[in-house]
């Protein structure tokens, strides 16, 4: 039996919504019954992609996160869109270690948090239209 569900939350880039886009995405992907490292792993995920729209690609300017959390059987595929500054070296972004900001005291383990954390990561971007980071973590069936 092939269950889906799908979430869409779009939230103003502003440090103060990365909690709310969290526990949204916790809230939504609850239904599948995670335990509770699974549910850890995706929470602390989102909160370092929505975090790097805020931080990276708006930097601070006014714009939005766009959140879209897709359920398909026991997989969760979770996009995070900004349409900010972009990234012009995917790969070198993606190092574990370095920050485009050491000015704002970040640990340059955005990226490397996530992939650690989730099953498949992939980032998009283009310069002056935006970053879209795409997660998938597949839950187990206890």
């Amino acid at each position: 039996m092939s269950f889906e569900n799908e979430m869409m939350l779009v939230i103003s880039a502003l440090s103060i919504n990365e909690s709310l886009a969290r526990v949204s995405v916790a809230s939504f992907l609850s239904q599948l019954d995670p335990t509770v490292s699974e549910m850890s792993d995706i929470k602390i995920s989102v909160s370092e992609a929505v975090t790097n729209a805020i931080i990276h690609g708006y930097e601070n300017k006014s714009g939005q996160v766009y959140i879209n959390c897709k359920i398909k059987d026991f997989t969760i595929t979770i996009t995070i869109k900004d349409e900010g500054f972009g990234i012009d070296d995917i790969e070198k972004a993606m190092t574990p270690l370095y920050t485009s900001k050491p000015e704002k005291e970040r640990s340059g383990m955005g990226f490397t948090v996530m992939q650690t954390f989730m099953d498949n990561i992939e980032v998009n971007s283009v310069i002056g239209q935006g970053t879209t980071i795409t997660m998938t973590k597949t839950i187990s069936r206890s």
